[in-house]
């Protein structure tokens, strides 16, 4: 899927990856802020290879990029680095 597409997955609430990211197990989700938290607008992280949660802004590679997928745990696409 596209960027674009992605980006629509991510709004309904599922996790997306790209197959050639560096690690495996990487994903992004979107973070909708509620009352509790400090930041106040949505915004997309990364759980990365080693399950650490940072900030992520896309690069021109990840926004032209026809490789995004769904991530599932333990699937064959979250296995691939």
């Amino acid at each position: 899927m596209n960027f674009g597409q992605a980006l629509e997955k991510l709004k309904a609430g599922t996790l997306v990856t790209r197959p050639g990211w560096n690690g495996k197990g990487m994903f992004l989700s979107l973070q909708k802020p509620t009352h509790l938290s400090k930041m106040t607008l949505p915004y997309l992280y990364m759980s990365t290879a080693d399950q650490q949660l940072v900030p992520w802004t896309a690069s021109q590679t990840d926004i032209l990029a026809e490789d995004w997928q769904e991530f599932r745990a333990g699937a064959a696409n979250s296995s691939q680095s």
